[in-house]
């Protein structure tokens, strides 16, 4: 159902659209095959009767000038009972002899006749004259004979419009037959058209290898894909809400059992410190938890479009370090780790909260997997194709090959005993991965076991161009 006040049309048919295209066409090739077919034909047949006219007058004129006295009363001879009609003009136009008049006398001059004009010029020369009571129109040949009159013969044929009207009702009848086929076969040929596209929908866990038209892969490969998405988004939200649910109800657990020892007088009172420690660290551990399923689910929003993104401004990456490395040398000391920064003064167009969150997390994660005695170096500088890069390097326990592709996953742990025993919440990384795609920066992680692992962030020039994390 479509939401109320919307403008876009209600879908269309596409079986009926397409019926009536084929329709149309037909119906349009019907009239324009008729017309064409007449006016060639019409053309075909004026030239014949042309080249009649021209044969048989130049056998009268023969006949005519071969004779001992040429009389012009004589040529009435020529064309007994025929519809034709002969004339002969003399040289000033005078009509001299005229097969449908008995009387020449009254007839007027035909010097101005375009045939006799072309005659007198050239030779020979004629003409159509249409006429619009009759329907009919005529022909004319003349011919300069050697004497220097003009000899025309004519013939009177039906015009275009009038043989129209003659087969008419055989063109309707024919028409409505044609239309009446196209009609049918449109039909046919639609349901053949439509009936796979319809039958696509029935498998939709294969509609790539069920596409019975090229035009269609693209949008089959749409729907596949986003078919897969779809379902990987459902794993994954059925995968986060399980994972939130455990990393909750762990410290609840504890919360409540604590409590409720405290609750029933049950706890001695020199245990009563470490019970309330422990609950205000269960606790902490709870809030920093929902304080990072909050600052995903704000990120996922900025990424999706849904919430506005923090205007960006230049950032200076040297000072930005030099204060996590100042926040963060406590956490480092407790687990007896070397902290130190270095690098050259660079600046990029960014956010130094969302900046700072994500050189404070790789800082943290690094301490958080070190060993006591190990170290972690924080750099950055610029890079070679104009931009910029920060890069946290530690000589910790390494992360193993086949894991490398998935730490930057919600909830995702190497070592989840050690993760808890240090009060990880398994999204410090995503939340990273998260702010690179909104910076458009590129993140390079490289470890290895024992050794210790390296991650780096390379930041366009500019700060804001879109580049897969």
């Amino acid at each position: 159902m479509r939401p109320e006040g919307a403008d876009n049309p209600a879908p269309q048919r596409m079986s009926r659209r397409l019926r009536r295209a084929l329709e149309l066409i037909s119906l349009f090739a019907v009239v324009f095959m008729a017309a064409a077919a007449a006016l060639l034909f019409q053309g075909a047949f004026g030239q014949q009767v042309d080249r009649d006219l021209e044969r048989m007058t130049r056998a009268i004129a023969v006949g005519y000038e071969s004779a001992a006295i040429q009389d012009p009363e004589s040529l009435a001879d020529y064309l007994p009972g025929s519809p034709l009609r002969l004339t002969l003009i003399d040289t000033d136009g005078t009509v001299l002899f005229d097969s449908d008049h008995r009387d020449e006398s009254d007839m007027d001059n035909h010097l101005t006749r375009p045939e006799i004009a072309q005659a007198l010029e050239s030779g020979q020369g004629h003409s159509v004259r249409e006429s619009p009571t009759l329907g009919q129109e005529t022909h004319y040949y003349a011919l300069r004979l050697e004497s220097g009159q003009v000899l025309r013969l004519a013939e009177d044929t039906n015009s275009l419009w009038s043989s129209y009207n003659q087969v008419l009702p055989l063109l309707v009848g024919g028409g409505l037959v044609a239309i009446l086929a196209s009609a049918v076969l449109a039909a046919v040929f639609t349901r053949r058209l439509v009936e796979p596209i319809t039958r696509m929908a029935d498998h939709l866990e294969t509609i790539e290898d069920n596409v019975p038209y090229v035009e269609l892969i693209p949008l089959a490969h749409t729907i596949q894909s986003d078919r897969s998405l779809r379902e990987n988004n459902e794993a994954m939200r059925r995968e986060f809400t399980a994972n939130v649910s455990h990393e909750l109800k762990t410290p609840l657990t504890s919360i409540s059992g604590f409590a409720e020892l405290l609750e029933t007088g049950m706890a001695k009172p020199e245990d009563v410190p470490v019970f309330g420690k422990r609950i205000h660290s269960e606790a902490g551990r709870m809030i920093r938890l929902v304080s990072d399923i909050l600052e995903l689910s704000q990120l996922d929003g900025m990424q999706a479009g849904a919430d506005q993104p923090p205007a960006f401004a230049p950032v200076e990456l040297s000072t930005l370090l030099r204060d996590v490395a100042s926040t963060m040398t406590m956490n480092a000391k407790k687990a007896y780790v070397t902290l130190r920064y270095e690098g050259d003064p660079v600046t990029v167009q960014g956010s130094r909260d969302m900046l700072t969150e994500l050189v404070t997390n790789l800082c943290d994660n690094a301490i958080r997997y070190n060993r006591p005695g190990g170290q972690v170096v924080l750099r950055c500088g610029p890079a070679g194709d104009g931009g910029a890069y920060v890069q946290v390097e530690d000589n910790g326990i390494g992360i193993p090959q086949d894991a490398q592709d998935r730490v930057f996953e919600r909830f995702f742990r190497v070592d989840k005993s050690r993760s808890k025993a240090t009060g990880g919440t398994g999204l410090g990384l995503a939340i990273v991965k998260h702010i690179a795609v909104l910076h458009g920066a590129r993140i390079e992680l490289h470890s290895t076991v024992g050794t210790g692992t390296t991650i780096r962030v390379n930041f366009p020039g500019g700060g804001t161009e879109d580049k897969t994390v």
